[in-house]
């Protein structure tokens, strides 16, 4: 808790006064808010079951990635049947995540150096459903520093490349989904779209995408 020294130090830290009298006043309301953050932060984490087993995946050369779409290539297939073969709506299908969708256990970016040697401990809901629906998590792709351009060359890993014309924007900040589906490397991509990031590029590699 905040006792009337802390705040009164915390208050001309910040470049004010606070008037005795109005001490405890500002105590009863800062108080129990320090009350509940302290009761959550003690609240055990609930971290779903990984379903699906993995690697960290590896990181390829630039010769094995000409369009620097690809952040991190991996291979974890999903559901299976009796058989082990793929079963579901997506079976057969390789499938690429937006690096900024986590995948327990593969390094995650969101495109930009910030986040660099962060690797996520849980799975995405979309990672989940592709995998139970028997769908194959092809890698990670590369996509705008943290996801603010429509452009293809803010990430911090280089620009993207567009396959039909590599003098050209690819477009983002799902750059790199859009080309590797754009390149017929992978047959379906996740991006994320608030502000054109899946709709820019589509529209400039000629993908649908929604």
């Amino acid at each position: 808790k905040m006792s009337p020294d802390n705040l009164q130090s915390t208050a001309k830290s910040l470049g004010f006064e606070i008037a005795p009298g109005d001490v405890d006043e500002y105590l009863s309301i800062i108080n129990p808010a320090f009350d509940a953050y302290a009761a959550v932060d003690h609240m055990p984490d609930f971290l779903p079951e990984v379903k699906y087993p993995r690697t960290s995946g590896i990181q390829p050369t630039a010769n094995e990635n000409p369009l620097n779409a690809w952040y991190v290539k991996t291979d974890i297939v999903g559901a299976v049947d009796k058989d082990g073969e793929p079963k579901g709506i997506l079976s057969g299908q390789s499938v690429v995540l937006k690096d900024n969708i986590c995948l327990s256990g593969v390094p995650m970016t969101s495109g930009s150096a910030v986040l660099e040697g962060y690797t996520p401990d849980v799975d995405a809901t979309v990672v989940e459903r592709i995998l139970d629906a028997g769908g194959r998590i092809a890698g990670k792709a590369h996509c705008e520093d943290l996801c603010f351009s429509g452009g293809s060359h803010t990430s911090a890993k280089g620009p993207v490349l567009n396959p039909h014309n590599v003098d050209h924007s690819a477009g983002g900040s799902s750059s790199g989904s859009a080309a590797l589906v754009a390149a017929g490397e992978v047959d379906m991509a996740i991006g994320g779209d608030q502000g054109g990031s899946i709709r820019i590029p589509a529209a400039f590699l000629w993908n649908c995408g929604g």
